[in-house]
């Protein structure tokens, strides 16, 4: 596929195009006697590793998105960081979806925010089924395909299915469609997959999201990122608001991202962990089908899956009922635990067993 010829500058909403954004005190100056933003000079009651928490934080996460790009091979400016991949979800809308006139393309069963997203900006939803074998269906998802369609998402590893959706169904959906393609990437550290992102440069529309909260184990900072095209990216700058990322956050983040060998050994646990269960799940009377997963969980088909998720509840062992998703009859998500954990699981199927 050749590069595409895409005007992005025509794809945001003219209010965005027009929109003079909020100055910060920070972006201009971050070091002196700083008497511009009415921070409380007194400083603060507690302290965090030195760090000076009675001041705003940079606005640009300028440390935060050079070590994310760097680890990425792309620049700075391809990169965006939001609190969590929620906030760039609903940044894209704001930006490319006129309420009450644009709509979203969603392949379900699919991440559930997507939907609440555009239903929390007033736009509308169509919905494409994914196959029998959860991938894309082109030819439906052409169809479902119009002019006011502004954006796609595709979840790859999907939640709640956990497979690899083709990389070419994505990418032609980039090719056949002038609408902003979303691979969401949260689970692609634990699939053998080559990421989306070395294709960034061929196609201006594909937006690659990623986060910490899942191989990095870092949930409760909430931080997420976007990677795409500098004009894009230019625009999740201009609508964000003024400091979305916090100083303990992007400090976290940077002494993280400095330890790969901790992200290797959880996926390579993960995947011991998560074959074992498969092997494990399959023995039950009750489990009709282990699906195939790419993630860090697996999604399970029951014969009551409701009657099986509350019994678990009661032993104090959750997971996720998925029974009232598209295709998704009698299905219950269950994540991958640590091998105590999934031990506490089986040892109470076992139980509900007899």
């Amino acid at each position: 596929m050749n590069a595409l010829m895409i005007d992005i500058e025509a794809l945001i909403r003219p209010n965005i195009r027009a929109l003079k954004p909020y100055r910060s005190a920070r972006q201009d100056y971050s070091s002196g006697v700083l008497l511009d933003a009415n921070e409380n000079a007194f400083g603060s009651a507690i302290t965090f590793e030195g760090l000076d928490l009675n001041r705003y934080p940079d606005p640009f996460q300028t440390a935060l998105r050079s070590r994310l790009a760097q680890l990425h091979g792309v620049q700075r400016e391809n990169l965006f960081v939001g609190v969590g991949s929620d906030e760039v979800i609903d940044l894209l809308l704001r930006i490319f979806c006129e309420p009450e006139k644009d709509a979203v393309l969603i392949l379900e069963p699919t991440y559930g925010m997507y939907r609440v997203a555009a239903d929390v900006n007033n736009v509308r939803v169509d919905s494409c089924l994914l196959t029998d074998e959860f991938q894309i269906n082109l030819e439906a998802a052409k169809q479902r395909t119009k002019a006011d369609t502004k954006v796609i998402f595709c979840c790859s590893p999907n939640n709640p299915t956990g497979n690899l959706l083709n990389r070419a169904d994505i990418l032609s959906l980039c090719a056949r469609t002038s609408a902003i393609v979303v691979a969401d990437e949260a689970y692609t550290d634990f699939a053998q997959s080559e990421p989306l992102i070395s294709d960034l440069e061929r196609f201006p529309n594909l937006v690659v999201l990623r986060t910490l909260s899942k191989a990095w184990g870092l949930a409760a900072i909430r931080l997420g990122y976007a990677i795409a095209h500098p004009q894009i990216i230019s625009y999740l700058m201009k609508v964000k608001s003024p400091y979305n990322i916090n100083i303990l956050t992007s400090t976290e983040a940077l002494k993280a991202l400095d330890n790969t060998n901790h992200v290797q050994r959880s996926v390579a646990s993960v995947a011991a962990e998560r074959q074992r269960l498969v092997r494990e799940l399959s023995t039950f009377r009750f489990v009709e089908k282990v699906f195939p997963s790419d993630a860090n969980f697996l999604l399970v088909r029951c014969s009551d899956a409701r009657s099986l998720h509350r019994r678990l509840a009661q032993r104090g062992i959750i997971v996720r009922d998925r029974t009232s998703e598209p295709k998704l009859e009698n299905c219950l998500r269950i994540s991958v635990g640590t091998p105590e954990q999934d031990d506490l699981l089986l040892n109470a199927l076992r139980e509900l067993e007899q």
